[in-house]
């Protein structure tokens, strides 16, 4: 049985607020996900001469809480309860008009993110001239997800880096997909995705051609903790989110590889994050862990509850 973090009750109206800096907008790029046990032990082999392979390789057992993804059409009006009822917001990343309906349903929860497309039929320019309105006129605050490893690319390739200069050009931050993403299957369900690319290192040419841009690596990087440290270590700009990580991975593997960051002195760049796709429940859930860690002070929970990625997004300079 998958070992959990308690569930995370809140006591009052007045809980301190918290940002999830990896929320996504809706479940149409994820259909048919089932319940789901957050913290498997395991990832499960599989042979190919036994059949259709499972398209996500985490092992099908109990759990308690196992969580249960929203109604069709309900998607929306259940996170929204959620993040009201946590006091969260979110940084909801998608299509521009995807997005802007959260925004529309709760504009003092949602902080609007939206990225470009990848492929040989994008149109660079007419996507340039989008992020550029988006971000200049219609309050779009971060260029992300920005899922360059999913197509088997660095960030630091240079036939996307027109994009990264409008986003330093403008002061956007960037959120990039680096690490965990593959499920197990990856050669199945995604097969142009590459661990290599989801390399911390790979950022080294980007950050040296823009310097003073704001860098979100999604899911810290894992398991690269080294190479995460080294990146991090080098560049000051750069924080990592621990979305996703905080519930694809066994508890004890998600809690080491946080208390890394931590212990070699980046505490103040460790943001909270979900990941969120269907599952309203998972955000409390992913918020125990933290709030459940013993090897975290009360500040330094605070720090990746809030106060990190309040500094990042520049949302305020008040810690809370």
């Amino acid at each position: 049985m998958a070992q959990g973090a308690p569930a995370f009750t809140p006591k009052s109206d007045e809980l301190p607020p918290i940002i999830d800096v990896h929320f996504h907008a809706g479940i149409e790029s994820f259909p048919g996900l089932p319940p789901m046990c957050p913290n498997a032990s395991q990832f499960l082999a599989s042979d190919p001469d036994d059949g259709p392979e499972a398209p996500i390789g985490w092992s099908d057992e109990d759990c308690s809480p196992r969580l249960y993804p929203s109604k069709p059409g309900e998607y929306l009006s259940d996170m929204i309860a959620e993040m009201e009822r946590l006091n969260v917001k979110a940084v909801v990343f998608g299509k521009p008009d995807d997005v802007k309906k959260w925004v529309e349903a709760a504009p003092n929860r949602v902080i609007p993110g939206t990225s470009f497309d990848i492929g040989p039929n994008v149109d660079k320019a007419q996507q340039l001239k989008m992020l550029e309105m988006a971000f200049t006129q219609d309050g779009f605050k971060v260029m992300g997800e920005i899922g360059l490893q999913y197509a088997g690319m660095s960030p630091s390739d240079m036939s996307v880096d027109d994009y990264f200069a409008l986003a330093e050009k403008l002061d956007i931050p960037v959120a990039i997909h680096m690490g965990t993403g593959g499920s197990g299957r990856a050669n199945i369900g995604t097969p142009t995705y590459r661990a290599s690319m989801g390399d911390p290192l790979k950022l080294e040419d980007l950050l040296a051609r823009h310097p003073k841009l704001r860098v979100q690596v999604m899911h810290a990087g894992y398991p690269m903790i080294d190479n995460m440290l080294a990146m991090l270590g080098a560049n000051s700009h750069v924080y990592v989110d621990i979305a996703g990580l905080i519930w694809s991975y066994p508890l004890e593997e998600v809690n080491r590889y946080i208390e890394r960051l931590v212990d070699a002195g980046f505490e103040d760049r460790v943001m909270f994050g979900t990941d969120q796709m269907m599952w309203p429940k998972l955000m409390s859930y992913s918020i125990s862990i933290i709030q459940n860690a013993d090897y975290l002070t009360p500040q330094q929970k605070r720090d990746i509850l809030y106060n990190n990625a309040a500094r990042f997004l520049r949302i305020d300079k008040e810690k809370k």
